[in-house]
């Protein structure tokens, strides 16, 4: 009997985890149909298709070398990996190990798929950024967050009458505000960024970005830096100026990790 494994995988965490049960049956109707037995699956929730590191995707790798399965079935090559190094290098270790990849969308996958379908999901990829960028720039120039909230605020959603949810209208969060004017009157009166976390350390109040009200304040989360605006003294939304695509952000391909560039002053 053929060993086949199925890998699924979806993408935010705005999509559902019924997505990946969708996947696994529509895979399993397609092994069915060719006879072959079912060994595993494998499946990343929340996981972009651009990263490499994902848990189960390195497990169906690791068990594609031991020889625990004769073949690899997934919906679509992209879910796979929208990366086109990554899919192809994925392809040629199959290759390697005589283990066809097999998709609901493609069927039996060979090296044109790998050509065009990774190009295809990299133009995807450029082509969602632009849009998500634009979608992004018109939020801010009315004056709402575009990601991300600084210390002090939080994110309000409002539910509009076609039932769609507006978001990036944020509110004060008082005590967090009192926080922020506490750190400008002991900077003004001469304390140093050191000085003034120590203080807050010692008073038990919770960092920025303390997720469970566990960390502490330090010297770089006052200051940061003013070039890039980071730091509590150097967030100008503190005096009411919304500075907004500051960085731009690039995945060190040697990494897999993204990198921070200051963006001209102009943009």
């Amino acid at each position: 009997m053929t060993r086949a494994v199925i890998y699924a995988r979806y993408s935010t965490d705005h999509q559902s985890e019924a997505s990946i049960e969708d996947q696994l049956r529509i895979c399993r109707r397609l092994a069915e149909t060719r006879g072959w037995t079912v060994a595993g699956t494998y499946a990343d929730a929340a996981m972009s298709g651009t990263v490499l590191q994902r848990p189960e995707f390195q497990r169906l790798i690791a068990d594609a070398g031991r020889g625990r399965f004769d073949v690899v079935v997934s919906e679509r090559l992209d879910r796979i990996s929208r990366d086109q190094e990554h899919v192809a290098g994925f392809y040629k270790q199959m290759v390697f190990l005589g283990i066809p990849l097999v998709t609901v969308a493609e069927g039996e996958i060979n090296e044109l798929h790998i050509g065009l379908k990774g190009t295809m999901s990299a133009l995807f990829l450029k082509d969602l950024a632009i849009k998500t960028h634009r979608g992004l720039e018109g939020r801010v120039r009315e004056g709402k967050s575009g990601g991300g909230l600084s210390y002090g605020y939080r994110a309000v959603r409002h539910l509009l009458e076609n039932g769609e949810v507006q978001r990036g209208d944020r509110e004060i969060i008082p005590a967090e505000a009192a926080v922020i004017q506490r750190i400008f009157k002991e900077y003004l009166a001469g304390h140093s960024a050191r000085e003034i976390a120590s203080s807050l350390n010692d008073d038990g109040i919770p960092a920025p970005d303390s997720a469970k009200n566990i960390g502490s304040w330090g010297p770089s989360t006052i200051s940061g830096n003013h070039k890039r605006g980071t730091g509590i003294l150097n967030n100008e939304l503190y005096i009411g100026r919304l500075v907004w695509n500051r960085l731009s952000y690039i995945k060190d391909p040697a990494t897999q990790k993204r990198v921070s560039r200051l963006n001209p002053p102009e943009q």
